[in-house]
């Protein structure tokens, strides 16, 4: 239904026509981006592919039907096994767990592909939502934190690495 896909530069358009439908709907509970935002995202999207090409981020995008994308899930500041999250869902899919589903998937990507041992992210006090997500995935509260000049709280996620799960045969 969903799949999680490493940022290309053919997800420009998509990515750009989510980022527009659902303006209003993040302005609820992150700061607005503002209009400049959407009027240099070709740049934009530029810079992020340049920034992923040379290892110090990795965003992806959450694909639907025909391409269009419904989420974003980036992985910023790699550095020392350790990356700050960020993510966003579009409307039309918020409150069926999309987002939990996508955010499990990157912490599994973060740790097979990437190596790391530790994610960072933050959620605004008026973001409800998102900190049920993190929690739900296994984040902790460590304390607050500004989320684009809102109060909020600061959370943490120990990854397991690779092939450390425990099989279980039962006889």
């Amino acid at each position: 239904m969903f799949e999680l896909q490493r940022l290309r530069p053919d997800h420009e358009p998509a990515v750009l026509a989510f980022e527009r439908a659902n303006r209003a709907y993040f302005a609820k509970s992150i700061s607005d981006r503002g209009d400049e935002f959407l009027v240099q995202f070709a740049e934009r999207h530029r810079a992020l592919l340049a920034d992923q090409h040379a290892g110090v981020c990795a965003y992806y995008v959450l694909v639907a039907e025909a391409g269009k994308v419904v989420g974003r899930f980036n992985l910023y500041d790699l550095v020392d096994g350790t990356a700050e999250v960020g993510y966003r869902v579009a409307e039309r899919v918020a409150g069926r767990g999309v987002a939990t589903s996508a955010l499990q998937d990157l912490c599994r990507i973060a740790s097979e592909q990437y190596g790391l041992q530790t994610l960072s992210a933050a959620a605004s006090s008026d973001n409800v939502a998102s900190q049920r997500v993190l929690t739900k995935v296994g984040f902790v509260a460590t304390g607050p934190a500004e989320v684009g000049g809102r109060q909020g709280s600061r959370y943490e996620l120990v990854l397991e690495p690779p092939g450390t799960r425990l099989a279980i045969t039962l006889d």
